[in-house]
């Protein structure tokens, strides 16, 4: 190899780790994993999901009815957040950033998908989202609880 071609190796390589520690540093990172053992977490993040989630997942966690059959507008329903939806299919990460900035699509939602679900950001701080999801997850069985924590930390 030439002192040519090493020298502009050299500065592939830094432009390549130059690069990874922007994306890095810039991206919004979200938590590791909710653990909703922490009952004071999950006492405040129940009080947080009556008052801002109950109207449309239910007070029982149980979504609204046909939730996998889309609307007259085309929209899906608020789907349920116990163990019968797909809230533990997703990482803790993606699950904050849903509640955070709603369905985006192309980021937490299929290209061109809408939906009703709004964003909190205005309204809620990072650590009621956190509290709110600790809530829902204390209601799901260990097995579910399991899954779902091996896709958070599979994706951090």
């Amino acid at each position: 190899m030439s002192g040519r071609n090493k020298i502009l190796g050299a500065i592939g390589v830094a432009i390549i780790g130059v690069v990874a520690f922007l994306y890095t540093a810039t991206r919004e990172s979200g938590p590791e994993f909710i653990d909703p053992a922490d009952q004071n977490l999950v006492m405040l993040g129940q009080s947080i999901y009556v008052t801002h989630c109950a109207v449309c997942h239910g007070e029982s966690l149980q979504g609204q009815e046909n939730w996998r059959q889309r609307l007259p507008n085309g929209r899906l329903p608020a789907p349920p957040h116990d163990p019968t939806g797909h809230t533990w299919h997703h990482s803790d990460a993606m699950l904050v950033d849903m509640v955070r900035n709603g369905l985006v699509p192309g980021r937490t939602a299929p290209p061109g998908y809408e939906s009703d679900m709004p964003a909190y950001r205005s309204i809620l701080v990072d650590e009621d989202i956190v509290a709110v999801l600790a809530y829902i997850k204390s209601t799901w069985p260990p097995e579910v609880l399991h899954a779902q924590k091996q896709t958070t930390l599979r994706q951090q």
